[in-house]
């Protein structure tokens, strides 16, 4: 039971954490291109985690522990943010954090097909039935907030993440929650670095110093801070049941982006989201 309260707060924390990466991404992207802010919030925490796995002694993970890792790094170093960060070019972090409400679903799902198990009729249903909403609600959407490619970047968003959330989660009971997004970043540093360079801006003095703020929290809490409590939430309580957590976290951005962003919040955001988080209730309680 010990165990299981710490996975609880310990992901709480993390949900907390990462409800600002929404709000921080659309305030980097204003000054920095989708490539650079992907491979600079990389680069940067990589920086940290370095330093966290020389000072702290960890051991190189195994075969098998880096394949897992590849996937990690896929999920949640490349694919979460640089999808996002396509994808809040033309999107509020609002409208983003309706497709958000879908993660926790997603997580369940990898969680259920990397288990093994056999999910019930009614598992299935209920994501369908999730998916719905959110399909419906870009459907009614007014022409100047639809742009059917950053939808679709949020979609694939949310996909590679879940995976990311579940395999982190999963191996996060070998390594260790820190140790597993700390080698995930290091995995995925030269691919990081290519974005960098590639895609350095050539006038630092017009970027906003907004942008400069996102940059900072996506690269420090967003990239690993926040990790460091989700992965280990997940390994101490489940990957299923302390996912679960993630409900609140869209409720949460969307607090931060009327005060930080100073966005309208459209009462059709705020019903979706309580409708897909329903959902994802009913289908965690079946999975």
């Amino acid at each position: 039971m010990k165990q299981s309260n710490m996975g609880w707060i310990h992901g709480f924390l993390g949900m907390v954490i990462f409800a600002g990466s929404m709000p921080a991404t659309r305030l980097a992207v204003v000054g920095f291109s989708p490539e650079f802010l992907t491979g600079a919030r990389a680069v940067i925490a990589a920086g940290f985690a370095i330093v966290c796995l020389i000072l702290f002694q960890q051991p190189f993970p195994n075969l098998k522990q880096i394949k897992s890792l590849i996937v990690i790094a896929f999920g949640v170093v490349f694919g979460f943010p640089f999808f996002t960060a396509l994808a809040l070019e033309n999107m509020t972090a609002a409208r983003a954090l309706v497709f958000v409400a879908l993660l926790p679903l997603a997580t369940a799902i990898f969680a259920v097909l990397r288990a093994g198990e056999r999910p019930s009729s009614k598992f299935w249903l209920s994501a369908i039935i999730g998916s719905s909403f959110v399909a419906i609600f870009m459907w009614f959407q007014d022409q100047q907030s639809f742009h059917l490619s950053a939808d679709l970047y949020m979609l694939m968003a949310v996909l590679v993440c879940g995976l990311g959330y579940a395999e982190g989660g999963q191996l996060s009971k070998q390594l260790g929650g820190w140790q597993v997004i700390c080698w995930a970043l290091i995995i995925a540093l030269p691919l990081m670095l290519l974005l960098f360079g590639i895609y350095y801006p050539e006038n630092w003095a017009s970027i906003p110093i907004t942008a400069y703020a996102g940059l900072f929290y996506v690269s420090l809490f967003s990239m690993l801070i926040g990790f460091v409590f989700w992965y280990k939430g997940l390994a101490l309580g489940g990957v299923a049941r302390v996912g679960q957590i993630q409900l609140l976290q869209p409720f949460l951005g969307l607090i931060l982006c009327t005060l930080v962003l100073h966005e309208a919040i459209d009462f059709s955001m705020i019903l979706v989201c309580f409708a897909v988080i329903m959902c994802v209730f009913y289908a965690k309680k079946y999975a």
